[in-house]
């Protein structure tokens, strides 16, 4: 499978190339999650990083922003479950 690249828009405005895992849409479809990764390996089974954070239009760009709140970081789980779980 041939990966994607996207350009992400910090809040602060920064830009960062990652690689696009997947896309995550939460039940209410009111909400939307990138997952991706910055090429990061980290531990001894040298296991890649992988991050998730909520797409948020702040009026003329979409930016990303850190999943702060415990219920929705909670609901968010269940989506990534459930993708491990369909494959």
């Amino acid at each position: 499978m041939e990966k994607k690249y996207v350009k992400i828009k910090n809040r602060d405005g920064s830009e960062i190339k990652v690689e696009l895992v997947t896309y995550l849409f939460s039940q209410d479809e009111k909400t939307n999650y990138i997952v991706y990764s910055k090429g990061e390996i980290n531990g001894a089974e040298e296991d890649e990083v992988i991050y998730v954070s909520k797409i948020v239009n702040d009026g003329s760009n979409l930016v990303i922003e850190e999943i702060v709140d415990n219920k929705e970081w909670s609901s968010v789980q269940l989506l990534l479950k459930k993708i491990a779980n369909a494959q």
